[in-house]
């Protein structure tokens, strides 16, 4: 990494509501890059956390914490953002080794993998989200002199309202195989808009595509705020995750795909904990038993 340390910097949507998520999994990144058996790297998030005034005093060492992984928080959730972004990460570079030129992160937030991945050299990665989230990561991307490893192109625009033509004019091709990334995204959108996000990516995509996404099962989300996770989350940083869920009923996104002829595949995130030996696993009144991470590839017919 070369260049100074940024300046501290605010934003419009990033000290607040979910854009305050996005520097949580920044901080967490952070952590899982510093450990001795890291199983993701991201020397760019705790850039974003130090730039941010609303982090003043968040670890970004897991030796920063005074019960290390024992805290809910900063050991055991954190670990799960960087077992989920090592797995996706994994998705990602299989779909380019394969027939996809073009990645669609939706609702990208502070997410580096156009910097820090090792892309093929015609990749396109499209980073969709709010103008003022891409402008905070821009300046602290731009004061470390850090270089994109793909063609960039970041797309400002508000999910909830039209993002195909901003899309399209960045010059996203349908015709052309494509992979997409909502990750961390779909359970904080009401069940329409999900429903219309999921219904525009398979029109907007080929055969030969693929999609990536974090689900969560169906059921009364606040039946979970007394867990050791969010109520970390609440005591430590004081954000109120489960104020930010959607508390609609959810689609059925895993099942509307198969139904149009994609093959699926449904995970909970302690499998990639077994199958690595490092993650989270079940515990009483588990925040995390609901998560599913799916994945779902456009067949030829």
């Amino acid at each position: 990494m070369t260049g100074t340390a940024p300046q501290r910097t605010d934003a419009e949507g990033v000290d607040g509501g979910v854009g305050l998520t996005a520097l949580l999994v920044a901080a967490a990144r952070a952590i899982e890059t510093h450990r001795h058996d890291s199983l993701a790297q991201d020397v760019h998030a705790e850039h974003f956390v130090r730039a941010a005034p609303a982090c003043t005093g968040w670890p970004l060492r897991i030796e920063q914490v005074p019960d290390g992984d024992a805290n809910p928080l900063w050991g055991r959730f954190a670990r799960y953002f960087g077992l989920r972004t090592r797995v996706l990460d994994d998705f990602l570079l299989r779909s380019v080794r394969g027939n996809a030129r073009q990645v669609v992160l939706l609702g990208a937030g502070l997410d580096t993998r156009a910097f820090r991945l090792d892309w093929p050299s015609d990749v396109v990665v499209f980073e969709l989200d709010r103008a003022g989230v891409l402008a905070f990561k821009q300046q602290v991307l731009s004061d470390l002199s850090a270089a994109p490893t793909a063609d960039r192109v970041p797309v400002p625009v508000d999910l909830r309202a039209d993002w195909v033509t901003g899309l399209t004019a960045a010059g996203f091709d349908p015709a052309l195989p494509s992979v997409w990334l909502a990750e961390g995204l779909l359970f904080y959108l009401p069940s329409p808009t999900e429903t219309y996000l999921i219904d525009t990516v398979d029109r907007l995509t080929t055969d030969g595509s693929a999609l990536a996404f974090e689900a969560k099962l169906e059921k009364d989300l606040l039946a979970y705020r007394d867990s050791t996770i969010y109520t970390a989350v609440r005591e430590q940083i004081g954000m109120d995750l489960l104020h930010l869920f959607d508390q609609g009923a959810r689609p059925d996104s895993a099942g509307t795909l198969s139904a149009r002829g994609w093959s699926v595949s449904v995970h909970t995130p302690f499998e990639f904990t077994r199958r690595h030996r490092r993650g989270p696993l079940p515990e009483p009144n588990d925040a995390l038993e609901g998560n599913r991470w799916v994945f779902a590839h456009k067949r030829r017919p």
